[in-house]
């Protein structure tokens, strides 16, 4: 797999579909020589986290390994490649630990995944004993944007807990946090009720015990609780234990009942209480958004004003840098991606074409934009217009959405690489000459030969007036995603 030079192209067999009879669909590997396993950083019920490191570049990343059960059922398939293409689908964004790729052979299924080297929140939480209510504010902030991202792309977490978040340094200062393990994540089907009992004790919410349908809400109620350990965990971690417990007993979750006048309460400031008590709202459906409670004054007046990226605006951001041919031969790969791939970018382009017209005007890429939380100067979001207006008609149609907002772990794929080099190389030269761009670049409005001669300067390496596959390859996944860190599982 890789980059190709010259005039060889991918085997045909790197094109292949699906393969059948196994978990992945796709062809069986010797994992060993593409990957050694090194020290273990976790273990939870089904699998267990290595560090590991990729022979051929030596980088480091974090390989949670699944035993394959014998036989395989079909619930086991389905959970395995949810957990793989939810990773995919929120790859690229802040808050959320990214998926490098995913392999099978005859006993285990690997997820590589980027290695962040500042440990759990959790032991962090343990080693400050208190947390002030501004790096309270701050801290939440973070696990809040990334329940925001996983439900912007109708995804349930459904197990949030201190120890599934992770710092990506060790850096207390710049270290970013990250959710992790999304073996308990579902995504939301329209007419298909949740009613599995899953997640961790203390962090699960009332429905899920009452044996309710549920949906989001239940990620709210289990990032407040976390919030509780932030903010109390000196004085009453023990204390919190316990209430968890006889909450289960006395059915007081289940209820819903929450006691704010006995210790520690009356030291949380009316802000913080307040918003505890809208996310801890018995009734689900009445219960705070992750959206709202990012625009909530607690955390705007205690938590850093920076703000922080959701899935469409990161990736628009990141598609306004990509030069002509990367953008256009992103749209060539958009245009051949299934329902399945691109599973949460429909919603979300249906939910900003209010008007259901098939295209997303610039007040209606405002107001949505605007409706995620984010509140960007109205010069950048006409920056943002212009560049995801691929064909310069004044819209955003759904392939140039697709386009500008899929996730950048397709890049990875040769096949993906392959079907868009071979849209422009019209002759099957092997080769992209200046006549084939300045062709291509004409037909969708991107462009004329001054442009195209630019481009092929960028991006011939080797100064032969020309692209070849290797170089195609090398500018498509330039600036993608480059894991780094420690990355522990439970």
């Amino acid at each position: 797999m890789g980059c190709c030079g010259s005039k060889s192209l991918p085997a045909a067999d790197l094109v292949t579909e699906r393969e059948p009879g196994t978990i992945l669909g796709k062809p069986l590997v010797e994992f060993n020589k593409l990957y050694k396993l090194g020290k273990v950083l976790g273990k939870g019920g089904f699998a267990t986290t290595y560090m590991c490191q990729e022979l051929s570049t030596g980088r480091s990343f974090a390989c949670k390994s699944i035993p394959k059960r014998k036989p395989t059922s079909q619930e086991d398939k389905e959970a395995v490649n949810t957990e793989i293409k939810i990773m995919e689908n929120l790859s690229g964004v802040s808050n959320i630990v990214q998926i490098h790729e995913s392999y099978e052979d005859r006993r285990f299924v690997y997820i590589i995944m980027e290695l962040c080297r500042g440990g759990q929140l959790f032991d962090r939480i343990k080693a400050h004993s208190y947390y002030t209510e501004k790096d309270a504010a701050g801290i939440f902030k973070a696990i809040v944007n990334a329940v925001q991202i996983c439900h912007s792309m109708d995804v349930v977490h459904r197990n949030l807990k201190p120890e599934n978040f992770l710092f990506s340094s060790e850096d207390e200062e710049s270290a970013e946090l990250k959710a992790i393990d999304f073996g308990c994540s579902v995504y939301i089907k329209e007419g298909v009720e949740l009613k599995e009992k899953v997640g961790s004790l203390y962090y699960i919410a009332p429905e899920v015990l009452r044996e309710e349908s549920y949906g989001k809400e239940i990620d709210i109620w289990s990032a407040c609780v976390i919030l509780y350990y932030l903010t109390q965990w000196e004085t009453s971690i023990w204390k919190c234990l316990i209430i968890c417990f006889d909450m289960l007993v006395d059915d007081e979750i289940k209820e819903g009942r929450i006691d704010f006048d006995s210790h520690p309460w009356p030291c949380t400031s009316l802000s913080a209480k307040y918003l505890i008590k809208n996310m801890l709202n018995k009734n689900q459906k009445e219960r705070i958004s992750a959206a709202k409670v990012l625009e909530h004054p607690w955390i705007k007046s205690e938590a850093s004003d920076k703000p922080i990226d959701g899935v469409v605006l990161s990736r628009l951001k990141q598609f306004r840098a990509m030069n002509r041919l990367k953008k256009l031969a992103l749209k060539v790969i958009a245009e051949g991606l299934s329902e399945e791939e691109i599973k949460g970018l429909k919603t979300m382009f249906e939910r900003m074409d209010t008007d259901k017209s098939g295209s997303i005007t610039y007040e209606e890429l405002k107001t949505g934009l605007n409706r995620l939380g984010s509140k960007l100067p109205e010069a950048e979001v006409k920056q943002l217009m212009e560049a995801a207006d691929v064909d310069g008609n004044g819209t955003i149609d759904y392939t140039e959405f697709i386009t500008a907002t899929m996730h950048r772990h397709r890049l990875e794929r040769d096949k993906h690489l392959l079907k868009a080099f071979l849209h422009f190389d019209k002759d099957n030269s092997g080769y992209i000459t200046k006549d084939e761009l300045e062709l291509a670049m004409k037909e969708h409005g991107m462009g004329d030969e001054a442009c195209a001669k630019e481009i092929i300067s960028e991006i011939d390496k080797n100064k032969d007036g020309r692209i070849d596959y290797e170089e195609f390859c090398a500018m498509m996944r330039s600036g993608n995603f480059q894991p780094q860190g420690q990355l522990i599982h439970h």
